[in-house]
């Protein structure tokens, strides 16, 4: 009896100062992956690679399909291991020139997002070059919303150079349709290019659709190259991003998907590293 007492009062003691709180996930959605991530992998088998993916419990994929596969075999490869393609990737060229040659390709994978990650440009990512990419986006937003396509730009750090009272991204941001134009957080390139990822997400809460899950080496200088070598990305929670504060941000705001991007020649044994990082988290 007393011990039952005792237990009863450490449990009410422990729940009303919010420790059980603790216990809740951080990271409770889905685990999706870049297809980037294996793109020296599948040449030598897709559908070994993909074995791989599922074994990891991955169930969502960001495409499009490889080089060396028609996107319906591909999608048929997807369909028996039960991973879904929610988003896909394409050149700007591309959907700028041929919007309705992207719209197939989303309908026959099954994605409901087209992300753009890279903006044509000199040296410099320039004002003017901001002005084209909000023009082309809004037109293409258009194109592709009314096929019940969403477009999204994903940051790629060379963006945040100063323009006004904020960044060049503001500017896309400000000036570009939410209703035509969303967006793709990605971790590192956000932090590489000197934004914080959080206060980010935080900003334009209602912008933000799809995120890349990826962490830059310890040591490893901000620039606006948007470029580093693919070595630096490493395995998340070991690097130099603040990961839990990132995560709980993008819950807050309702993030949809989410992909592991690891660019890395050891991306193989990197990707568990982080999965078991970001299921591990707690609030």
């Amino acid at each position: 009896m007393k011990k039952s007492f005792i237990l009863c009062l450490f449990l009410s003691v422990w729940q009303s100062h919010g420790f059980a709180q603790h216990s809740k996930p951080v990271f409770t959605n889905a685990i999706g992956v870049q297809s980037f991530t294996y793109r020296n992998s599948f040449p030598n088998g897709v559908a070994k690679v993909l074995d791989s993916v599922k074994a990891l419990g991955i169930t969502e994929m960001e495409g499009p399909n490889p080089k060396n596969i028609s996107p319906e075999e591909f999608k048929k490869l997807l369909d028996e291991r039960h991973i879904t393609m929610p988003s896909i990737g394409v050149d700007y060229n591309l959907i700028s020139k041929s919007p309705q040659d992207v719209i197939k390709l989303a309908k026959t994978l099954g994605a409901k997002y087209v992300m753009v990650a890279w903006i044509p440009h000199g040296k410099t990512f320039t004002i003017d070059d901001a002005q084209k990419a909000v023009d082309d986006f809004n037109r293409e937003g258009k194109i592709l919303k009314e096929s019940g396509i969403t477009l999204c730009y994903h940051n790629h750090g060379y963006e945040f150079g100063p323009y006004l009272d904020g960044t060049l991204f503001d500017y896309i941001v400000q000036n570009t349709e939410p209703k035509y134009v969303s967006f793709e957080m990605d971790m590192l390139w956000a932090f590489h290019g000197g934004a914080d990822p959080a206060a980010l997400l935080d900003k334009y809460p209602d912008r933000w659709k799809l995120m890349h899950l990826k962490d830059i080496r310890k040591g490893v200088g901000n620039d606006l190259t948007g470029g580093t070598d693919t070595k630096n990305d490493v395995a998340l929670g070991t690097g130099q991003i603040n990961v839990p504060e990132v995560l709980m941000m993008a819950k807050k705001i309702g993030i949809q998907h989410y992909f592991i991007e690891d660019e890395s020649p050891d991306h193989a044994a990197q990707i568990p590293v982080t999965i078991a990082y970001i299921k591990s988290l707690k609030k």
